[in-house]
């Protein structure tokens, strides 16, 4: 089992990533589950293929399972389903000494973070991740969040987990077009400060998503440790250094709110774009050479992950993305900074874009 410390002052936890940590999840969660009843939050999808191998890990130690099974997919992070899950709670008499468990992936995650802590003004959780994504990204750090018509993850909370058990034996259940989506989150550590990481995704990628146990270990734990270090540093992004972790996400973000956040377009996949769109955006600017900015695009592509904006069809002008951007929670004193790179491993964040000049370029990539 891989063990990464997450040192956030005042609430340091662990997260573990090992196969078949799910089957083992009450002596993983000693001293978690302090009452008989568990409350668990998880997706049609998820309880479909995991919700036995939970209730009977929980059974088995004398539990009693409560379930809440809600729609899979990014449109239940909304304000009625998050109103009617906090409700749940509340009628199950849950404490603020209790912990709620989060079982799925990045939807699931952050809805119940939130849930969590709003509740009775913080409660505690657990996250299973289910999905690559998850388990490298989203499960770690404590941002939980919904989203409203303005936009994505505009109302949420820091709320950090009390443990996070990364069972690799989820990922052999995930569809294929979500494991790809996760991987564009595993790709991205490589591209923020970690050029060998990224050589190492382009050696070994291939293997990883084709289920060898060892490439998959390694990327979660090395993906997961990064995070880990940033997090530590600048928990509530104040300082800048986990603003990093936007890579490709203003972009992204962008292009999910315009397909209206359906299953069309998976957050993963819009952040795979918004990468090949954030070094092509770069490379203009004269920061990077065009030839990293398309080994990136090359590299996805290769993998079996979509690159290129002008492949979504989208029928809207580059200023309808850039208006989107807008209303991202990042935006400070009217200006809205980008996470950009001047090379590979070496992203920075940048306070003096232009949206003028950003529409312009989405405008052109649109064309294709």
């Amino acid at each position: 089992m891989a063990v990464i410390p997450v040192d956030i002052a005042g609430h340091p936890y662990e997260v573990r990533v090992e196969a078949g940590l799910l089957a083992e999840l009450v002596p993983n969660c000693r001293g978690l589950l302090r009452k008989r009843e568990v409350a668990i939050v998880t997706d049609a999808n998820v309880h479909a293929l995991w919700g036995e191998v939970i209730e009977a890990a929980l059974r088995d130690h004398g539990h009693e399972p409560h379930w809440r099974i809600l729609p899979a997919g990014e449109q239940t992070k909304a304000w009625d389903t998050l109103a009617a899950t906090v409700d749940w709670l509340l009628e199950l008499g849950i404490e603020r000494g209790d912990h709620v468990l989060a079982l799925g992936g990045g939807v699931i995650g952050d809805l119940t973070g939130f849930a969590a802590a709003i509740l009775k003004r913080g409660c505690g959780f657990i996250q299973l991740p289910t999905t690559l994504l998850a388990q490298v990204d989203s499960s770690v750090g404590g941002k939980t969040a919904i989203n409203t018509a303005a936009g994505k993850n505009l109302v949420g909370a820091f709320h950090q987990p009390a443990l996070v058990l990364a069972d690799l034996a989820a990922l052999d259940t995930l569809p294929q077009r979500e494991l790809l989506a996760g991987y564009a989150e595993v790709v991205k550590y490589g591209l923020i400060g970690d050029a060998d990481f990224f050589a190492w995704c382009e050696e070994n990628g291939a293997a990883l998503l084709a289920g060898d146990a060892r490439a998959r270990e390694y990327a979660v734990a090395h993906s997961v440790g990064h995070k880990a270090r940033i997090v530590a540093e600048d928990e509530r992004e104040t300082t800048g250094v986990r603003a990093l972790l936007n890579l490709g996400h203003t972009f992204g973000h962008a292009l999910e709110a315009e397909t209206g956040y359906s299953s069309g377009l998976l957050h993963g996949e819009a952040v795979a774009i918004g990468m090949v769109l954030a070094a092509r955006y770069s490379a203009r600017r004269g920061l990077m050479p065009k030839v990293s900015a398309e080994r990136i695009a090359r590299h996805l592509e290769a993998m079996g992950i979509r690159s290129e904006l002008s492949t979504l069809q989208l029928d809207c002008s580059g200023e309808a993305l850039a208006a989107h951007m807008l209303h991202d929670k990042k935006m400070d004193a009217g200006t809205l900074p980008f996470v950009l790179m001047k090379g590979v491993g070496q992203a920075y964040l940048d306070k003096n874009i232009s949206l003028d000049d950003v529409s312009q370029f989405l405008g052109e990539e649109l064309a294709g």
